[in-house]
Order: structure tokens, then sequence, then C-alpha cells
């Protein structure tokens, strides 16, 4: 299923310079990262050179169990062939409803071995509802799945379901040797996969990202991590999330071995040479056990410079930024201990613009809105033109029909020409009549010795609420370090320390849960017992 291109205007007049010459020269050096071809236009492509190239290296490891490229690309190309067979073809939609196993790698191949996009989606995480809404959006006609999981899926007649695992146990033929031919009329404009969102304000909208943008990522530097044949990747986030495809794609393409955890992160962590995480699942990490790492890469939600510190000092450490739409990330920093935390510069043939209210470049330090440009901008959303028009628009800058998008994250350069995050539109509240950056309360609570996480909330029109963890943080240094460094409306009226920050299934803060929690000690301020709270 191919959608029709959609035709945007901007809803803004843009004018395409900042007014100071000095900062015509800046945003030109600042915004626009390298110019760099990838060595391939198809990821799949990619993962075939290394079969090709290296046909015994163990592709991926789970739970006892191994697999070579060479048998990850027959296996796939078999399946391929029978997806071929049964009417998939470049442009559909193919559903990974599946669990993190060897068999969800070769579905993920073979899907993408015929020209389709493949949509992942973890089976006991994801409620069978979304699945279902999922499904009837993208009209997928084929589900790919595992045995055990074929049972809570919602299908409909019209669908067919193969069960990967019981596939894999058929008997193959000298003819899945050979690359299957289903991709060859696909461009790199064409989906490599549709990620669809958490659905925790709604219904989950599909992001649709095309081979251009993968590729433009994860086959240039930095986003390649240095992975490459003898390196161990780990896979230990969500499959439905973007920053899994930085795992696995990244991780195959490059001839590395694909390290897939089951319940225990840990302990497929130590084994690890590169690991990718959101900073809240690398904080539940023991340093010390995981001396082995080479490369660590956190994004999906800012990093506590304790949590940076910690982990540069033995290891290289990225810190990166970008939504969905921009494809995993669009800015990085590979950031050494003793400098300044930023979100970096932006990534090989990507832009980034930070806009004032008038749709202007904004002058070095001076804050704005970030939109994102060049090859990482996704192709909107499935089947929701209005969303896409109102979050993506025509690039001004690069001009040609290029598109930018919207990324509702505040941002400034710094004078050496990094960004500086300054938390998303969406967290900049309104207390006692005040504008409050809730990311900058975090931040100054972080600065304390005994705090290592700090996530800052709005309770209501007057209080902010702020939770701490560990549980033996010093809730009094901390009350007192906001109000050396923080206007009296910034500090907030209530702490809570906690052993561990609750997390949702794709490893991001779980911001609704931690709100039920300071309602719940509103009402027993009083107590002696739980959490260490004040108010």
């Amino acid at each position: 299923m191919q959608e029709h291109a959609i035709t945007l205007k901007p809803a803004l007049t843009y004018s395409s310079m900042p007014a100071s010459p000095v900062d015509q020269d800046r945003w030109q050096q600042f915004g626009h990262g390298p110019t760099v071809t990838p060595t391939f236009s198809l990821i799949h492509h990619a993962i075939e050179a290394q079969a090709a190239t290296n046909p015994q290296v163990v592709a991926a490891h789970w739970m006892g169990e191994t697999i070579t490229y060479n048998e990850l690309n027959r296996q796939a190309n078999r399946l391929a062939t029978l997806l071929i067979s049964q009417g998939v073809k470049p442009g559909d939609h193919v559903a990974l409803f599946v669990e993190r196993s060897i068999p969800m790698l070769v579905g993920m191949l073979a899907a993408l071995k015929t020209g389709a996009a493949y949509i992942p989606q973890h089976v006991g995480i994801t409620p069978p509802p979304q699945l279902r809404h999922i499904m009837e959006v993208a009209a997928t006609r084929v589900v790919l799945t595992l045995s055990r999981l074929e049972s809570r899926l919602p299908l409909i007649p019209a669908q067919h379901c193969i069960c990967l695992d019981e596939f894999m146990r058929l008997p193959s033929t000298l003819s899945d040797d050979l690359n299957v031919a289903g991709s060859l009329s696909s461009t790199p404009d064409q989906l490599c996969f549709v990620l669809f969102t958490s659905g925790t304000t709604g219904l989950p909208n599909g992001v649709r990202v095309t081979h251009r943008n993968v590729c433009n990522i994860l086959l240039t530097e930095p986003g390649n991590l240095g992975m490459r044949p003898g390196m161990k990747v780990g896979q230990i986030l969500n499959i439905a999330f973007d920053m899994a495809a930085w795992e696995i794609l990244g991780c195959l393409a490059h001839g590395a071995t694909l390290m897939i955890r089951d319940k225990d992160i840990d302990q497929t962590a130590e084994q690890c040479d590169v690991l990718i995480a959101t900073p809240s699942i690398l904080g539940t990490l023991d340093p010390a056990r995981c001396q082995q790492v080479k490369v660590v890469a956190v994004a999906g939600e800012p990093c506590p410079q304790p949590l940076a510190d910690r982990w540069s000092s033995f290891c290289t450490f990225f810190n990166a930024c970008g939504p969905t739409e921009t494809t995993i990330v669009n800015t990085m920093q590979c950031y050494r201990g003793g400098e300044a935390l930023t979100i970096g510069k932006p990534t090989p043939n990507n832009t980034v613009y930070v806009l004032n209210e008038a749709g202007r470049p904004c002058a070095v330090g001076e804050q704005g809105e970030m939109w994102a440009g060049g090859d990482c901008v996704t192709a909107g959303y499935l089947g929701n033109a209005a969303l896409t028009a109102e979050r993506y628009r025509l690039d001004p800058f690069l001009g040609k029909g290029r598109m930018m998008f919207r990324t509702r994250d505040l941002g400034r350069w710094t004078a050496e020409g990094d960004l500086e995050h300054l938390g998303r539109v969406d967290d900049q509240v309104k207390v006692r009549g005040f504008r409050v950056e809730l990311d900058s309360v975090s931040a100054v609570l972080e600065s304390c010795d005994s705090c290592e996480r700090a996530v800052t909330l709005k309770l209501d029109n007057r209080h902010l609420v702020a939770f701490v963890s560990p549980a033996t943080t010093n809730i009094d240094d901390a009350r007192r370090r906001c109000e050396e460094r923080l206007a009296y409306y910034c500090v907030p009226s209530l702490m809570i320390a906690l052993d561990l920050i609750p997390l949702t299934s794709r490893g991001k803060v779980d911001k609704r849960l931690l709100l039920e929690l300071a309602l719940a000690h509103q009402v027993s301020l009083g107590a002696n017992t739980g959490p260490k709270v004040i108010a």
C-alpha cells in the first residue's frame, strides 16, 4: 500500500536568514551537518553484503541460540519468496507482531527483501485494540508472528498469519541462497518501516520511515557507532521503539553480533561492546559490571549529567536527540567528562534550525524552537494527512521541495556550535503566572551530590512536584540547591524520593504514573511511612 504524496505549504512566512551578518555565517556553519554518501541506499542490501562477506559470523544470539549471517539471509530469502507468492509487493505493509527472538529478525529482513515496510509491535505490551487499530490503518493483509502468540492477535479472516518459528523449521533448498528480486524496483524513498507512537494520549500514529532516512543515520558516522564484525551490540529496547531499529538494523548492517535480551537486561548488557538506551534504562545498569562496553548512545529523553559522567569515564559516550519523525536521532554529541553536556551537532546530510516565533533563525545563545531538515525527515503520518500538514512544512532554507519537521523541542546554539536542549514546548508550564521550564528544575536537582535522577512535573497552577532518585537522596540539600539557584516559583512544593523512577514500556519516564503518585502523597503528607516528602 503506497500513500499518495501530500502537497504542503508553509503555515508561516519564513525569512531565510538571520538579521545579523555574523549570525548568518554561524547559522550556515552550525545548522548543517556534513555531506556524506551512505554506502548503501537500501538498508537490507547492507545486510546482504555482510552475509556475502562474512557468512559464518554469528548475526544474533538469543537464549542460547545463534544464527549466522548466511543462515539469516537464507531464511529471509525463503520467507520473502513465500510473501511475494502471496501477493506482497513493494509499498505494502507487513505486520511484525512478535517478541524479541531470532525469528523476529528473519521476518524483518524478509519483509524488506519484498520491498514492503514492516510494522513492529511487541505482543503482550501493545494492547489488542491498538494492534487492531494499527492493522486497520496500515491495511495489512499478512501478519508475521510466533506460534505461541498467534492466539493473542485480533486477526480477521482476510488476514494471513505466518508463524515465523514454525516456518524456520521447514526444509530449505539451494535456491534460498539467491537474494530475492522483490525489492529491485524499490528506491531510497520507499518505506522501510512504520513506527507507531505509544498511544498514551490516544490512538497511536504511524510514522512512515524510508530507506533514505534509515541509511542516512545508520550507515554514516557517528550514527554507525563504530559497529563492525567481532563486536556485540545489545538489543534491549522495545521493538516498537524507533531506537530498537538503531540496535537491530545498525548491528546487522555492519556485521556485528546482536545480543537479544530476555527478561534480564543486566546480563545482556554485561556482554556487550555497544549499548543503545534511554537514559532511564541506562540508569538501571551498574557500570562497574559493564566494563566490556566500548560505546554507549542515549536518546529519547534528557540525559542527567551524573549519568553521562559515570559512563563516559570508561567508554565513548554519545548523547543524542531526535523524535521518531526525524529517524531515531538527528543530532549527536560525543561527550567527554568535564565539558558541557549538549545534544551536539546535526548528523550527516541533516539540518537543524532554531527559529523564533516569526520563523527567523535565532542568534547564537537565543532560545527558539528546533525544526529539523534534510535526509532525516520522514514521510509523514500513515493515514493522517491533517497531522502531517500540521507538523511537516516545506523547507524554505533548503528549498527544492524538501521538507522540515517541527520537533517542538526548545534549544539554542552555543558559541562552539553545539545545540543545548532546553526542554519541550509542552514542558514549559505556567506556575503562579510565571513560565517555568521543568527540565531546568530537574537539572538543578541532579546537580546535588546525592541525586542521580530527577523528574519535575506541574502539580497544579501554584505548585511543582519533583521526584528524585535514589531514595537516599538528601531532600533538605535538594531543596536548598533549588532555593539558591532558582526563582521561588520554580522551587518544587513537594519532593518525593524513590528507589527507582517508573518507566513506560519504551524505557522513558512514566509521567502519568508519577502524577498519580504525587496526588496520593498530597493526601497523606502527614504520614510517617513511604518515600520522603516535603511540602
